[in-house]
């Protein structure tokens, strides 16, 4: 997917809310579509998954009281020499428990040791609970641990802890906030090339070769950044902790945690541990056989720009405490509800729809509302480094668009914020206008891609993408007062750099762009790339429209240039190039050919029936002639191909296909490909969402509205499709792929 990285790396149990008895949340237990599960069986090849409310997040672990790695939007650390990397915040879900005999957390996992095991990913509510029997040293405790991020409540987030023992006697409770040291070995990755860095893994111990799950196989390049501590302190009596710290050479950030003690829980001692490790609350009670007691954490996070300082956090942690745990998890819910009733929704095929929602829970555990950031290739985790890159625009944006345009709007903000260095870069280049970086840290938009990937720096299709999707919005929300000010100036300058990276071609009275790498990486400093060339010849399109819409004048030349865009054809086999007829096609790739991309519904490019189907036919071809463990947007790809041909049997098998290897257990993490565990790939669930929302239902967001641009299809075993709560200029409606009463397939729209 990510095609900075050398190719040489690249190889229901449902559960009910915890409410009080009576509560109307009780009364239902979610749908098993939205329940993920995981069992002992899998303690050896636990994917990890994670919770997140797009602001902040902590990854899931068997136990569910592990310590675990969390993350911020767009907290940075920028070390020297590094490129910039997510900094670890101090890990928040932590609690540990220790009956007498071992302590939860270093028992080793073992199915006699946490017998009854089961754990449940709940997507409906956005919680993960956990259970089972801690059955170690003569002593049993049954436990039950229910963590969330609230989608509410941003800055908060809570773990509950229940345990009843099987004993008499003292226990021991610890509730840390874990503190992270400094990654090691760390590797100056902006200054070296990509033999050095293989070579500096592989004498640090390690190697980038793919792995069996769940160990991730691009660790030693993924690594996180580095929080420092400033200062951090505790409250005993009032059972609290709070800590100020900074990313690396980055922003500043907080953290405070409020305790809750079971009424009635006989105490022997609270005291406050602080190391180099850990500031934690270690608390000594009494419990008695068969009682169940119930300990309450209440997490407050918040970042530089976003919240305030450590004593803001108290009092947020402290609010939490006071309003309890049952109603800060109700509105958590309520939160998570309100969302789902913008939903995809598969009659016929439950693995599918399974898919469907952890795809959708993943993007919407990662968006924000109202804020410029976009959304990290792997959410919020250090993979990839945490940068934006086309991935956020053509194809988590759409995917999001028509259900939730409130979440799909930051990251076309992302980049009118970000123009000022997406200026300094064109210039660095000799362009005009804006030239976005192939990997724009998030924070700031400066181009942070790898040295060893310098090569991309020619794979400048990302600026015609970007102005897509700034076009896209427009036409979906109507809203030209944001075009104005926000879309049209960003739009407008692309526009400027791609008039200025063409090449006129006298002899052939053609515009050429020059110089560039292919979607399909391996093909670098290629002349034509046909899905550059379309692309830009849209994004000049969109420019001159745009100034049409607020009344500005477009530059001539924007017209003369895409009227003679050159895009690559054979017209002997009435199919497109891939690029220039002077390069040879030979290369094994992930994905044999890259013809398909012109299909892919945020360009559609215009073709002839008979070439599109030439192009998806040779695209089939090259991917087993030349194709080497391909990567998951192809599948996606060919699902939307083989849908806009009305192949329905074709674009089921290619859903089918996509579910295949990439899916990990226990939550359904998608990995980049299925012989590797490049995770959290966050275009690939956006992708798979395009399938049904532009690729069965043949639906184009374009200058008629929201187009029937294609006739609908439905896979033969399928009974129906529906995007619930479509939103599209002001208006809603659930839009329907079904067979009416002759067996056709139809498309139909109920306005809401």
């Amino acid at each position: 997917m990510h095609r900075s990285w050398p190719r040489a790396w690249r190889r229901a149990w449902v559960v009910l809310p915890l409410l009080a008895p009576g509560s109307p949340l009780l009364a239902q237990a979610t749908d098993p579509g939205f329940v993920l599960t995981a069992s002992s069986d899998q303690f050896g090849s636990y994917f990890p998954g994670y919770l997140a409310n797009g602001y902040f997040s902590t990854m899931t672990s068997p136990r569910g009281t592990e310590p675990s790695r969390a993350y911020m939007v767009a907290f940075m650390d920028y070390s020297k020499d590094d490129i910039s990397r997510p900094a670890a915040i101090p890990g928040w879900s932590e609690i540990d428990y220790n009956p007498g005999g071992g302590w939860i957390n270093s028992t080793r996992l073992d199915k006699k040791i946490f017998a009854g095991y089961a754990q449940a990913l709940d997507m409906y509510d956005g919680t993960l609970t956990t259970r089972y029997r801690f059955d170690y040293a003569n002593k049993s405790t049954d436990v039950k641990v229910v963590t969330f991020v609230s989608q509410a409540d941003h800055h908060l987030a809570a773990t509950q802890l229940s345990i009843t023992p099987h004993f008499d006697g003292s226990v021991e409770l610890t509730f840390p906030i874990r503190l992270w040291s400094e990654h090691q070995p760390r590797f100056p990755i902006g200054s070296m090339s990509g033999d050095q860095m293989i070579a500096a893994v592989i004498a640090s111990g390690q190697n980038l070769d793919n792995k069996p799950i769940p160990t991730p196989d691009r660790a030693p390049v993924w690594y996180p950044g580095y929080t420092q501590v400033l200062s951090s302190d505790g409250d005993t009596h009032d059972l609290t902790l709070w800590l100020d710290g900074r990313a690396k050479q980055g922003l500043e950030m907080a953290e405070a945690a409020a305790i809750e003690l079971p009424k009635g829980l006989a105490i022997e001692n609270v005291k406050l541990e602080k190391t180099a490790e850990l500031l934690s609350l270690h608390v000594i009670a009494k419990v008695r056989n068969g009682n169940t007691y119930t300990f309450n954490k209440y997490l407050a996070a918040s970042r530089q720009d976003w919240g305030g300082d450590a004593n803001a956090d108290v009092t947020l942690a402290k609010q939490a405490r006071q309003r309890g745990f049952d109603s800060l998890l109700a509105r958590h819910q309520a939160a998570w509800h309100e969302l789902w009733k913008s939903d995809i929704v598969v009659d016929g095929d439950p693995q599918v729809q399974k898919a469907v929602h952890s795809d959708l829970y993943y993007l919407l555990s990662n968006t924000t509302t109202g804020t410029a950031w976009p959304m990290g290739a792997c959410a919020l985790t250090p993979n990839y480094a945490g940068h934006a890159f086309w991935d956020s625009d053509s194809w988590v944006f759409p995917a999001l668009l028509l259900l939730h345009p409130e979440r799909a709007k930051p990251i076309v903000m992302f980049r009118h914020r970000t123009m000022q260095p997406a200026r300094e870069r064109a210039i660095q280049y000799g362009a005009k206008g804006t030239m976005y970086p192939w990997e724009a840290d998030p924070q700031t938009g400066v181009d942070n891609t790898p040295h060893f990937a310098y090569g991309v720096f020619r794979e400048i299709h990302v600026n015609a993408d970007i102005a897509i999707a700034q076009w896209q919005y427009y036409l979906a929300s109507g809203d030209k007062a944001w075009l104005k000010q926000y879309g049209w100036p960003v739009i407008r300058e692309i526009a400027q750099f791609w008039s200025s990276r063409v090449t006129y071609d006298k002899a052939q009275d053609r515009y050429e762009i020059l110089h560039v790498t292919s979607p399909d990486e391996a093909y670098d400093d290629v002349p034509n790339d046909s899905f550059t060339n379309a692309a830009a010849r849209k994004a000049l399109q969109i420019a001159i429209e745009a100034a049409r819409q607020v009344g500005e004048p477009a530059d001539p030349q924007w017209a003369a240039i895409a009227a003679k865009m050159y895009i690559p054809f054979l017209a002997q086999d009435q199919r497109h190039l891939d690029f220039d007829a002077s390069v040879p096609h030979d290369k094994i790739t992930w994905m044999g050919s890259s013809l398909v991309w012109l299909m892919y519904p945020n360009l559609d490019l215009p073709m002839s029936d008979t070439v599109r189907r030439n192009d998806f036919d040779f695209q089939l071809h090259e991917l087993k002639v030349h194709g080497d463990d391909p990567n998951e947007m192809m599948m996606v790809m060919l699902a939307v191909g083989a849908s806009e041909l009305g192949d329905a049997k074709s674009a089921g098998d290619w859903i089918q296909r996509n579910l295949t290897g990439f899916l990990k257990p226990p939550f359904n993490v998608r990995t980049e490909t299925v012989a590797n565990n490049a995770g959290y790939i966050l275009a690939t669930s956006a992708g798979f969402l395009q399938s049904m929302l532009y690729g069965l239902t043949g639906l184009r967001i374009d200058d008629k509205g929201l187009d029937a641009a294609y006739a609908p299809v439905l896979p033969p075993t399928w009974k129906s499709l529906t995007l619930k709560r479509v939103s599209f200029r002001g208006h809603q409606y659930d839009v329907t792929v079904e067979r009416d009463a002759s067996g056709k397939t139809t498309l139909v729209r109920r306005p809401l």
